[in-house]
């Protein structure tokens, strides 16, 4: 799949805005203003991801500006207050920071941010060093994938493995991201397998499978006779009773 994305490396965006531990808490939020994120790593040694502070982590100082809270939000909202009076990015960030690997798939990071509940996630090489950060719209580009390319992959990668030696082209049709699998299998416990595959195919929005089976052959496989009709049907007589149809020759 020749120009696309596999990995987070691939789509995610590698200029990052980072803080050190001891950035004040007005230069953290004049530096969301100046990039417009609204989140940011913290950073030990200029690279190693130790945190993240967003516009979440800041709030709680505007929200508890004006007055005390009554006993029950301090105990329900105890970390909110303690960043409320916070004023250093090490007293604000969310640590450990959830990041992802630069090798991972674009599917590990949706999960991850999905799990999380977060918009971004840091992407982190060896050591946690940071080299990029990923966010949701990132992750939806894969969908602007041609359909021809889609195409052209799910015939290579999934029908052709799957099918090798099919009596029928198999056609693979492509639209507005829906791959329409249309044509006969020789085996057909493999449909839910190859509508599995092509729906991983990255840029799929999903599929339609209409695969068949293949024709009968009269010859070899003749329609069974009818069964009898037994609602006329004369059931047989117990054995050495001597009863059987009207005619049979017994007296009256």
């Amino acid at each position: 799949m020749d120009g696309t994305p596999h990995i987070v490396s691939d789509v995610m965006t590698r200029t990052v805005v980072a803080l050190g531990r001891r950035a004040t808490f007005k230069e953290i939020v004049k530096t969301m203003q100046q990039w417009k994120v609204s989140a940011m790593p913290v950073v030990e040694g200029g690279t190693r991801v130790v945190g993240i502070v967003s516009e979440a982590d800041l709030l709680p100082k505007e929200e508890f500006r004006d007055g005390d809270p009554d006993r029950y939000t301090q105990l329900r909202r105890l970390s909110d207050l303690v960043k409320a009076g916070a004023v250093t990015a090490e007293e604000l960030m969310t640590a450990p920071a959830v990041t992802v690997p630069a090798h991972a798939s674009l599917a590990r990071a949706a999960r991850t941010m999905a799990l999380h509940k977060v918009k971004r996630l840091p992407v982190v090489g060896d050591d946690d060093v940071l080299v990029g950060i990923v966010s949701r719209s990132d992750l939806l580009t894969v969908f602007l994938r041609d359909d021809e390319d889609i195409a052209e992959e799910v015939r290579r990668e999934v029908v052709a493995e799957l099918f090798p030696a099919a009596a029928e082209p198999i056609r693979v049709e492509v639209r507005d991201g829906v791959v329409r699998l249309t044509g006969r299998v020789p085996d057909t416990t493999l449909v839910p397998v190859v509508t599995r595959l092509a729906r991983a195919v990255e840029g799929v929005v999903d599929v339609e499978c209409a695969l068949m089976g293949p024709p009968r052959r009269p010859a070899l496989e003749p329609d069974l006779p009818d069964p009898p009709d037994r609602e006329h049907a004369v059931p047989p007589g117990p054995a050495g009773s001597g009863s059987g149809p009207v005619g049979s020759g017994a007296r009256p």
